[in-house]
């Protein structure tokens, strides 16, 4: 059963926030967290709180069992654009440039990788052969 958390309006850009996030698609969640935890850029810190709450999700859905027993991976992650602030910076002969403050939205999903792999075999198996 996968869990999903997302974090909404993060002032930072969206190109620099996926550069982080790639570095974890696909991973199991312990070594992603080790890897956030030694990334220099600000954006690592962000997405490791996101990951984090991804993971309490999963053990609020699954009081049953185990985080150790169900071998949680990064199932999907996307940075979406968020709104734009515009502001205008004064520039040379009256004129003014644009600065453009961009924020992003996170999503994380989850998973535990033992039930993915009974559900591929579920889906293997022909039903009712005759």
């Amino acid at each position: 059963m996968e869990a999903v958390a997302r974090l909404r309006d993060v002032p930072t850009s969206p190109r620099k926030m996926r550069l982080i996030a790639d570095l974890i698609r696909g991973q199991r969640v312990s070594r992603a967290l080790g890897l956030l935890k030694y990334q220099p850029q600000a954006g690592a810190a962000i997405l490791q709180k996101v990951l984090l709450s991804a993971v309490a999700n999963w053990q609020q859905k699954n009081e049953d069992e185990r985080i150790e027993d169900a071998d949680l991976y990064v199932k999907t992650i996307f940075v979406d654009g968020g709104p734009m602030l515009k502001r205008l910076r004064p520039a040379p002969q009256g004129r003014g440039h644009r600065i453009r403050k961009r924020s992003n939205h996170i999503t994380i999903v989850v998973d535990s990788a033992v039930q993915s792999v009974l559900t591929k075999a579920e889906a293997e198996t022909p039903e009712n052969e005759q």
